[in-house]
Order: C-alpha cells, then structure tokens, then sequence
C-alpha cells in the first residue's frame, strides 16, 4: 500500500529546495563579486572593501586586498594602515610566520605609529605560536626570543612583561630541552667521548637549565665508561677526567638522586689510578 505525503511535508521540501539554492545562488555571485574585485583595478575601492572584511571577519578575504593594495599605498599617508591590518589579517588565518615578519617590518617602517608597541608584540608572539616541539628545528624559538627581547627593551613597562618573561620561559625550555637531547642522544648510541664533550656544552650554554643533574651525571658516566672501554695505555688520563667530572657532580648535588652510582664509579676510578700507579 502507497501513503500519500502530507501537504505540509510537500510545502517544507519546496521551501527548503528553494532555500538551498538561494544560498547557492548568493555563494555563487558573492564569489563572482570578489574575483572580480581583486581583478579590479579600482585601488580605493579595494582599500574601502579590505577593511569591510576584515570588520566582518572575512580575514581569507581581506587578506588579499590587502595584500593587493600594499605596494600602491607604500609611502603614502594611508600606507602604514594598510600594511598594520594586512599583517593583523595575516595573524587572523593563522599565517603566524609570515604574521611575524611583517609585524617586525612593521615596527621598523613606522617607529613611532601608535600600532608599534602592539605590533612589536604579537610580532613575537608570531613566532611563539610558530614555535614547534623540542625535536623540531628551532628557527621560530630563536626568533621569538629575540623578538620579545627587543620588545621588553623597548617598552620596558609595558603591562605585558609578566606575560613576555612567562612565554619567554617555555621557549628557553625548549631550547634546553633538544641540547640536552641531542647531548644525552650521543650517550644512548654509545659514542661516550662524544657524548661527554656534547653534555659539556650543553650545560655551558645553559647553566639553569631545568636538566642541570642529569647532564652532570651523564657527562660523569660518560666519562667513566669511556675510560673503562679504553684501550690500557690511555686509562690512566681518562679516568682522571672521569674523576674530575665525578667530583664536579658531587660538588653540585652533594644528596643527589645518582649519588649511589657517582660514589661507585668514583672508588673504581680512584682504585684505578691508584694501582696503575
């Protein structure tokens, strides 16, 4: 048996077809309106419609404009607007890198504009957000912290210094955190000179940093082992290294986690020294 469909199930479909092409309709010459637009040659036009997107957070949008109408306003009164908002739409979708460049360029261009400190900023905080995890190549963290730097020394009162010294840390961090990787990485795959002088250097370029024990207690073993895998005639001088940079360990954590290990590998090394003498 056939069921006929209520007339107001029949008169919902209909109004929704004609809603949905409506809408396609309107996408369809919203579209069309704006690929026109930015193949217009209408600069003031352009400039008005930019900041009219970028109102109505249309940012892929005004983007665009922006970016179109940037090099026909440089050096002219409007010029240092249009370029603050082109790198405010950047930041927008997201384009933190490119963001940062501009904001930087930015400050340099118009020192003295009321957007500098702002830009100064969110410039730097570009570079943050850009920032990826400690494996990863480490040219935004770098950045980021040369930017906020120069920021806190330009505006040394600004509200924003707890924030800045807050992000400041978490970038440090992560600098810290590969040196003291790819350090500790030479240990794991056995290459123990390598991995004494790498720790070394690490602790040398950051001396707070937050795996300060640990890269004490690795350059020691390393050290240790090295001497231990030596070839005899070269014992005597590595395990008088190695006691050097057991003492330096015991010297900064005299109760220490690895104190256990430190003590023995100290006796070894000194009963070493002492029967080969």
């Amino acid at each position: 048996m056939q069921f006929e469909k209520p007339n107001g199930f029949c008169n919902k479909t209909m109004k929704l077809t004609k809603l949905i092409i409506l809408l396609a309709v309107v996408f369809a010459t919203g579209c069309g309106e704006f690929s026109k637009l930015l193949k217009s040659n209408d600069y003031e036009l352009k400039y008005t419609k930019a900041f009219e997107y970028y109102g109505m957070e249309k940012y892929d949008k005004s983007v665009q404009l922006f970016e179109q109408i940037l090099p026909v306003y440089k050096g002219m009164e409007k010029g240092e607007k249009v370029m603050y908002y082109y790198t405010m739409s950047l930041y927008k979708v997201k384009d933190y890198y490119t963001a940062g460049y501009y904001f930087r360029k930015f400050a340099q261009t118009y020192p003295h504009s009321e957007y500098t400190e702002e830009a100064m900023y969110l410039g730097a905080y570009c570079y943050y957000l850009d920032s990826p995890k400690p494996s990863l190549d480490q040219e935004s963290t770098n950045m980021a912290i040369s930017e906020f730097e120069l920021f806190l020394s330009k505006f040394p009162n600004t509200p924003k210094k707890d924030t800045c010294n807050t992000l400041l840390d978490k970038l440090r961090w992560k600098l810290q955190t590969k040196s003291y990787n790819n350090a500790y990485l030479y240990y794991k795959l056995g290459y123990y000179k390598a991995a004494n002088i790498s720790l070394k250097n690490s602790i040398k370029d950051y001396p707070d940093s937050p795996y300060r024990e640990e890269i004490l207690y690795y350059t020691a073993k390393a050290a240790y082992i090295y001497a231990d895998k030596s070839v005899p005639e070269k014992q005597q001088e590595r395990f008088l290294n190695a006691k050097t940079d057991i003492a330096d360990y015991i010297k900064a954590y005299p109760t220490g986690k690895y104190l256990k290990d430190i003590n023995k590998m100290k006796e070894n090394s000194e009963k070493f020294i002492t029967n080969y003498r």
